[in-house]
């Protein structure tokens, strides 16, 4: 007997519409599923394709960066190799201009070298021609006052030496005899005849007395005759004095012969016209 619990089974069945509905369900299903996976696979790809182009984008940014800045730098290499090559064709030509003014000065120089040589040869000749002349009018001095006074040469000139024996003072004195008179008015005729020359007077004692004493009657001798020399036509500007008193001997001795010889005064006759250079 059938449990009254239990119920009979009821079969179910789907009708074909159903069934086609389902089925084109199930391949929508499919296809939405398959054409999902293709748009993600295509995704992905565009994904991939799109951080790889990024990645060019910035490989490229970057090598232009790169680029920009080795440009800006090969500018400004440029800009200062420019200013560097306006600096050394400027410099170029200060130099060349500075090259120029030396070798102007250069010409001028050797210009004034030629002509200084010149100078001085003519100067040189100028001064030997001098010199002889002077040289000649020496002897002629020397052979004129040679027969009234001792005379002897020096590479100045002449030396007059007046001692004892041609000029003679009194003891303590300064006054000129007549002899002496005579004999200065002789000297200073012969002097006359000449020109280009200066006279020194020196006074000279012997070593009898005190150095002061000496130099003052030295200095005292030799003034009265300058001034006789002046009185008899020679220039005053041209005839000098100086007393030496006891200090330059001609004979160091203390004989009464040596003093006659060192009590003098001696007239130089000097020329006017040649540089003797006396400070070398």
């Amino acid at each position: 007997m059938p449990n009254s619990d239990q119920l009979p089974e009821k079969k179910t069945t789907m009708s074909p519409p159903v069934m086609v509905a389902l089925l084109v369900g199930i391949l929508l299903l499919a296809v939405a599923a398959f054409v999902g996976i293709l748009l993600l696979n295509r995704f992905e790809e565009m994904e991939t394709k799109v951080t790889e182009l990024t990645q060019q984008v910035e490989e490229t940014i970057e090598k232009s960066d790169q680029a920009l800045l080795q440009s800006e730098e090969a500018e400004a290499s440029a800009v200062k190799a420019a200013r560097a090559r306006v600096r050394a064709e400027s410099e170029a030509e200060l130099a060349q201009d500075e090259a120029e003014r030396a070798r102007q000065q250069m010409e001028v120089a050797e210009v004034d070298a030629d002509n200084a040589r010149e100078e001085a040869r003519i100067a040189q000749e100028e001064a030997e021609r001098i010199k002889q002349e002077w040289e000649a009018e020496v002897n002629r001095l020397e052979d004129a006052l040679s027969h009234i006074v001792e005379t002897r040469k020096t590479a100045l000139g002449l030396v007059l030496n007046l001692s004892e024996e041609y000029l003679k003072f009194d003891f303590d004195k300064a006054d000129l005899r007549p002899a002496n008179r005579e004999l200065l008015s002789r000297i200073a005729g012969i002097l006359l005849t000449s020109k280009d020359y200066s006279i020194a007077v020196y006074g000279h004692t012997d070593d009898v007395g005190t150095e002061e004493y000496n130099q003052k009657l030295s200095e005292r001798r030799a003034a009265v005759v300058r001034d006789y020399l002046v009185e008899s036509g020679l220039d005053p500007a041209i005839v000098s004095l100086e007393g030496f008193g006891k200090t330059q001997p001609l004979v160091p001795e203390k004989t009464e012969e040596a003093r006659a010889k060192n009590r003098r005064v001696e007239i130089g006759i000097i020329n006017t016209r040649i540089n003797y250079n006396l400070s070398k």
